[in-house]
C-alpha cells in the first residue's frame, strides 16, 4: 500500500479561501452571485450559496492535490443514484463553460472547484438522542445506497483514502504520537490491535463494492415536520466515496450512531437489523462489523487530533473532538466477542448451544448429592411485602435453604427481582451469569479443565485454559497465579458460599449480573456451569412475551386493547411500581385503580382470610355488607342513606341512569360531550369521547343529549368566567325538551373534567345547572368513578369542588385497589323508586370478599395518611408540572390537583393545535426510560397522570425530570 500517499492526504489542511474570492469564483465561472456563508469541513472549503431566488448551492473547493478521476467518480455516483433509487441526491451545477470540474489556480496554490444542488434541512448531529425511527431511517437509507451502488463501476473508485478501513491498522500507527498521554496512546493502540486481529480472518470473506463510507448524521439531511418528527430529506458529500468492503459502510453509520448511544453500544443493534432487512448481509460481514467500528473509531480521534493540530482554530474540528472520543469510549466499553454475538443475535444467526463442551467435575466429592435451587426470579415466592429490597436477601435465602437440605445453590440465567431498579432510567443488571452454591467447609474444589491459575484483583481464582475460563470466589487455595493444572486436579478447598462462573472466552472478564438487552449476548460467552457441576442448574426459560402476545390476540377479543404496541410483559407490583418478567420496574403513573399501590400485604391478607371463611353474593345474610354500607355512607354528604354495591364504574352508572328513569319519570338525559362514563349499552350511549369511540358524535340515541363541554383551557369558551357561555347550551336543551313535551331524567357529569386531564369546570357550573335541572324534575349524578374518592387531595369528592351536592353518587377504580367492586350512593326516596321496576340484583356485587377489601382499602388509606399524601405530594407534582410551562414551548397547561393531574401538549399556545403524535412520541419514549405514561382527551395530546396513591415525592421527580428529558428531545 503506498503509506506515504495516504499519510500526506490525512494531513492536508482546508485550502485558504476568503469569502470576496468565493464570490469571485461564483461571478466567473458560474455567474451566479448571493449571500454566502462558510460550512464546517475537515479538508474541504465549503460554502453555501443564497442566490435570493430560491436557489441555494454549496460550492466546494479542495486542494489540487486531489485526483480528478477521483471527483469525476463522485458526480457519477450521484448520477447513478439519481437513476437507479430513490434516494435524493445533489445535483451537479455546471460552470458556464458546460463544465462540472474546474481545476486553477487561487492564490498561487492549485485547487477543484464544483458547485452542487443544496437539499434543504438540517443535519443531526446536535441531537442528543436519536429515536429508533431516525436511527432506523438512517441505517435503510445505508442499505439502499449500498444497494443501488453494487453494480457500480468508475476508475475513481480506486483510491487511497485514509478513511479506507482496508489502511485502518497502518494509519493508526503512523498517527499514534499525535496522543501526548501515554496512557490514553496505549489504550488506543490495543484496541486497534485486537480489532485487526479479530478481522483477519474474516478479510478474504468480506464482498467488496462502491460505498459512500460517510452516511452520518453529519451528511444526511432531516427536516422537522409539524409534528416535531424528523423526516428524511437527502444525502450529501460523496467525498469518502471509494470502491472497499461493503460492510465498511454500515461501520461508519453505526460508529456515527455510537455518539448517541448515552454509554450503550447495544443501541445500534436496531440499526443493523433494519439494514440487514434490506440488503442482507454475510455471516462474515457480520463478524467483521465491530472490529470495524472499534477501528473507525481510533481513526476517528487520531485523525481529529491530528488536524486540530495543524488548524487549532478550526472550530469545526475542535467541536467534533469531544463526541469522536465519546464514540471511541463506546466502542472500547466492552469486549468484541460480546459485541459479535449481539451483533449475530439481533439478525437471528447467533448459536447458544453449549451442551457440547465436556468438563470434568468442579466438585467431585459432591457427585450425586441433591441441591436444593432457591427460586429467586421476579415470582418467587420467597417474596413478599417488597422483601426483596432488603440487602443480601438472596444470599440469606440460600443460606436458610441450606440450613435446612443440606446444600443449595441459585441458578443460572435467572432475572433476579432483587437487583430490579426502581425510579430508574437505567435498565437493571437482573440476569445472573453465575451460579451461587452453599457447600460444606473443606470441599475439595477440582480444575474441570487444563489451564493456568490466576488470582484476580476482586478475589476470585481464575482458570485460564485453551479455549474457556473459570472464575470461583469462595475458593482458598496455597497455589500462586502461574501454576498450571491438569483436568481433576485439586486448586483449593470452598466452604460455605462458593460462586461459580464460566466464560468461552478465554482474554474476557465477564459480569456477575447482566442486564437483559445483555442477557443473549453475554450467555453466548458465558454458558451455564451445569456441566462442570454435574446437575441441573439452569432457570427455566422465560415464554416468549411476543409470542405471549400473539397468543392474547389469537384468543382474547382484540378491542380489548392493551397498553403499548410491544408492552412489557408485567407479572408482578409493588407500591407505585410494575415489575416485567425480566426484573425491570416500570413507574406507575397512570393506574388510578390501585390507589394503595400494588402488591399490598394488607389486600391479600385480607382476601385470603375471607375467602377461606366464605364468598357468596348479597342476597344472603353476613356482616360485612352491612359495615361496608355503613362504611361509605359516613363519606357521604348528609341526607344519601342508600348504598347499591355493584362490580365496575360502568356499571354503577348505569345504575345511576336506571334510578333516574325511575325516580323522574322520564327518558331523557343531559351528558357531556368529550365525556366517558363506561361501556354499557347505557352509559356508552351518554359517553362522547371521540378518543374512546370515534363515532361517538353520531350514534347518540334520541335520549341522550349532549351539552357544550365547559372546558375552560380549550372549549368554545375559556377562563374561569366563562359559566354563563356554558350554561346557555344547558338551557337551551332543557327549553327543547320541554317544549317537546319530554320528560327530563338527569344530567350526568365528573365534577372534574377526567377524561380531558382533570381539568376544573368553571366556577359556579355545577351549581347552576343542578339547580335548572331539579327545576326540570330531573336527578343530578356524580360520576366521581375517576376523580372521586380522596385523590383530588384537598377534596375527597369531586363535587366538593363545586360547593354541590348531588342526588347521586357513583364510584369505582380505586374502592377495591385492583379488585372489581364500585357502588352507587343515593337517597332513599331515589333508591325505593327503582323497587317498582323490580328488584336490583348483582351477582358479585357486595359480596363478603368485596366488602372487606373494600372496608380494609378505607382503613389503609386512613392508616397510611394516603389522603395526605395525595395533598401534600400531589401539591408538589403540580408545582413542578407547572414548571414545565415555562421551560418547554409543547407544554400548554397543567390541569388537576392531587394524583388526578393532566399535562396538555399544544404546537401552538395561541391556537392550542394539539401535538398528537408528539403526545404519542412521548409516551413511548418515557416507557423505554421506566415510566408507564398514556394519553388522553378527545385529541390524545394531554398526559392522564392518576398514580398509586403512595407516590413519593422521588417519583415525582424521577417522573417530571424525564418528561423534560424527552421535551426537549422533541424541541431541540
Amino acid at each position: 500500500m503506498p503509506l506515504a500517499t495516504l499519510i500526506r492526504r490525512s494531513s492536508l489542511p482546508c485550502p485558504e479561501v476568503t469569502d470576496d474570492q468565493a464570490a469571485e469564483l461564483l461571478a466567473t465561472y458560474y455567474g451566479l452571485a448571493g449571500a454566502l456563508k462558510e460550512l464546517g469541513s475537515h479538508q474541504d472549503r465549503n460554502f453555501l450559496l443564497d442566490t435570493g431566488d430560491g436557489r441555494r448551492f454549496v460550492l466546494k473547493i479542495c486542494h489540487g492535490d486531489y485526483s480528478t478521476v477521483e471527483l469525476a467518480a463522485q458526480h457519477a455516483a450521484l448520477r447513478h443514484l439519481g437513476e437507479h433509487s430513490d434516494v435524493r441526491v445533489p445535483a451537479v451545477t455546471p460552470a458556464m463553460d458546460g463544465q462540472d470540474l474546474l481545476s486553477l489556480n487561487l492564490g498561487g496554490h492549485a485547487v477543484h472547484l464544483r458547485l452542487l444542488e443544496f437539499i434543504d434541512g438540517q443535519s443531526l448531529a446536535h441531537v442528543e438522542h436519536m429515536s429508533r425511527q431516525v436511527m432506523t431511517g438512517l441505517a435503510e437509507l445505508c442499505a439502499r445506497v449500498d444497494v443501488a451502488l453494487a453494480d457500480f463501476e468508475h476508475p475513481g473508485l480506486e483510491r487511497i483514502l485514509q478513511w479506507d478501513p482496508r489502511h485502518a491498522s497502518a494509519l493508526i500507527k503512523h498517527l499514534l504520537p499525535v496522543i501526548d498521554n501515554a496512557e490514553e496512546r496505549t489504550f488506543i493502540e490495543e484496541a486497534a490491535q485486537q480489532a485487526h486481529a479479530r478481522l483477519l480472518p474474516l478479510i478474504a470473506e468480506l464482498p467488496v463494492q462502491a460505498i459512500h463510507m460517510d452516511i452520518t448524521e453529519y451528511n444526511v439531511v432531516w427536516e422537522r415536520d409539524a409534528h416535531h418528527m424528523w423526516q428524511l430529506q437527502g444525502l450529501i458529500d460523496f467525498g469518502d466515496l471509494v470502491r472497499t468492503w461493503r460492510i465498511a459502510d454500515l461501520s461508519v453509520t453505526c460508529a456515527a450512531l455510537l455518539h448517541h448511544a448515552e454509554g450503550d453500544p447495544l443501541y445500534i443493534l436496531p440499526a443493523i437489523r433494519a439494514y440487514h432487512g434490506i440488503n442482507p448481509l454475510l455471516p462474515q460481514e457480520l463478524q467483521a462489523l465491530w472490529p470495524l467500528i472499534v477501528a473507525r473509531s481510533a481513526v476517528l480521534v487520531l485523525s481529529s487530533e491530528q488536524q486540530a493540530s495543524i488548524e487549532p482554530d478550526n472550530t469545526y474540528i475542535q467541536a467534533n473532538l469531544d463526541s469522536e472520543w465519546n464514540i471511541f469510549d463506546v466502542a472500547t466499553s466492552v469486549p468484541i466477542a460480546l459485541m459479535e454475538a449481539a451483533i449475530l443475535g439481533c439478525v437471528g444467526m447467533l448459536n447458544e448451544d453449549d451442551s457440547a463442551t465436556e468438563f470434568s467435575p468442579l466438585l467431585p466429592s459432591l457427585g450425586g448429592q441433591h441441591f436444593t435451587m432457591v427460586d429467586l426470579s421476579v415470582l418467587s415466592e420467597h417474596f413478599e411485602a417488597g422483601n426483596w429490597e432488603q440487602s443480601g436477601i438472596d444470599e440469606q435465602l440460600l443460606q436458610e435453604a441450606a440450613y435446612v437440605h443440606g446444600l443449595a445453590a441459585s441458578r443460572y440465567g435467572e432475572y433476579r427481582l432483587s437487583r430490579t431498579l426502581p425510579d430508574s432510567a437505567r435498565e437493571p443488571e437482573t440476569f445472573a451469569l453465575h451460579v451461587e452454591l452453599l457447600i460444606p467447609h473443606g470441599t475439595a474444589v477440582h480444575a474441570p479443565f487444563h489451564g493456568t491459575l490466576r488470582h484476580t484483583a476482586d478475589g476470585a481464582l481464575m482458570l485460564v485454559g485453551a479455549e474457556s475460563n473459570l472464575r470461583v470466589w469462595g475458593v482458598r487455595s496455597d497455589f500462586d497465579s502461574g501454576v498450571e493444572f491438569g483436568a481433576g486436579d485439586v486448586i483449593g478447598q470452598g466452604g460455605g458460599s462458593l460462586i461459580v462462573q464460566l466464560c468461552s472466552q478465554p482474554d474476557v472478564s465477564p459480569p456477575l449480573f447482566t442486564t437483559p438487552s445483555r442477557a443473549a449476548a453475554w450467555r453466548a460467552l458465558c454458558p451455564s456451569p451445569r456441566t462442570l457441576l454435574g446437575f441441573d442448574c439452569d432457570a427455566p426459560v422465560l415464554t416468549d412475551s411476543a409470542e405471549l402476545l400473539a397468543r392474547r390476540d389469537a384468543s382474547f377479543a382484540r378491542s380489548q386493547k392493551h397498553y403499548y404496541q410491544a408492552p412489557p410483559q408485567i407479572e408482578r407490583g409493588w407500591r407505585n411500581h410494575l415489575i416485567d418478567m425480566q426484573g425491570r420496574s416500570y413507574l406507575d403513573m397512570l393506574n388510578n385503580v390501585a390507589v394503595l399501590g400494588h402488591g399490598h400485604p394488607r389486600m391479600a391478607r385480607v382476601a385470603a382470610k375471607q375467602w377461606s371463611l366464605l364468598n357468596t353474593n348479597s342476597r344472603f345474610h353476613y356482616a360485612a355488607i352491612a359495615e361496608f354500607s355503613e362504611r361509605l355512607l359516613k363519606l357521604a354528604p348528609q341526607g344519601m342513606d342508600r348504598v347499591f354495591l355493584v362490580n365496575s364504574g360502568t356499571e354503577a352508572n348505569d345504575l345511576a341512569i336506571r334510578l333516574a328513569w325511575a325516580y323522574s319519570g322520564g327518558r331523557e338525559v343531559l351528558s357531556v360531550l368529550e365525556a366517558y362514563h363506561g361501556w354499557s349499552v347505557a352509559t356508552d350511549a351518554i359517553s362522547t369521547s371521540i378518543a374512546d369511540n370515534p363515532q361517538a358524535l353520531s350514534t347518540r340515541p334520541e335520549w341522550v343529549h349532549p351539552v357544550v363541554a365547559p372546558n375552560t383551557y380549550r372549549g368554545e369558551a375559556r377562563g374561569a368566567d366563562s359559566t354563563p357561555f356554558y350554561l346557555k347550551s344547558v338551557d337551551a336543551h332543557l327549553a327543547r325538551l320541554a317544549e317537546e313535551g319530554r320528560q327530563l331524567a338527569g344530567f350526568i357529569c365528573e365534577p372534574v373534567y377526567g377524561n380531558a386531564g382533570g381539568i376544573s369546570l368553571p366556577p359556579g357550573y355545577l351549581q347552576q345547572v343542578y339547580q335548572k335541572v331539579r327545576a326540570h324534575g330531573g336527578v343530578c349524578i356524580a360520576d366521581e368513578v375517576q376523580v372521586g374518592y380522596g385523590r383530588l387531595g384537598h377534596y375527597f369528592w369531586g363535587f366538593e369542588e363545586q360547593g354541590v351536592i348531588p342526588d347521586i353518587i357513583t364510584m369505582a377504580k380505586g374502592m377495591g385497589n385492583g379488585h372489581p367492586l364500585g357502588a352507587v350512593i343515593t337517597r332513599r326516596e331515589i333508591a325505593e323508586a327503582l323497587e317498582a321496576e323490580g328488584y336490583f340484583f348483582s351477582s358479585s356485587g357486595g359480596s363478603p370478599v368485596s366488602c372487606r377489601i373494600g372496608m380494609a382499602v378505607l382503613d389503609v388509606m386512613e392508616e397510611e395518611r394516603l389522603w395526605e399524601n395525595a395533598q401534600m405530594v400531589g401539591g408538589y407534582f403540580k408545582e413542578r408540572l407547572l414548571a414545565l410551562i415555562d421551560k418547554h414551548p409543547l407544554v400548554g397547561a397543567a390541569h388537576g390537583s392531587g394524583f388526578y393531574l393532566g399535562l396538555e401538549l399544544v404546537r401552538n399556545r395561541e391556537t392550542l393545535e394539539p401535538a398528537t403524535e408528539e403526545t404519542t412520541y412521548l409516551c413511548d419514549r418515557l416507557r423505554e426510560l421506566g415510566i408507564f405514561m398514556q394519553p388522553t382527551g378527545d385529541y390524545l395530546n394531554i398526559l392522564k397522570i392518576k398514580p398509586p396513591m403512595v407516590t413519593t415525592r422521588r417519583s415525582v421527580d424521577f417522573f417530571v425530570d424525564n418528561v423534560s428529558k424527552v421535551l426537549g428531545e422533541l424541541e431541540g
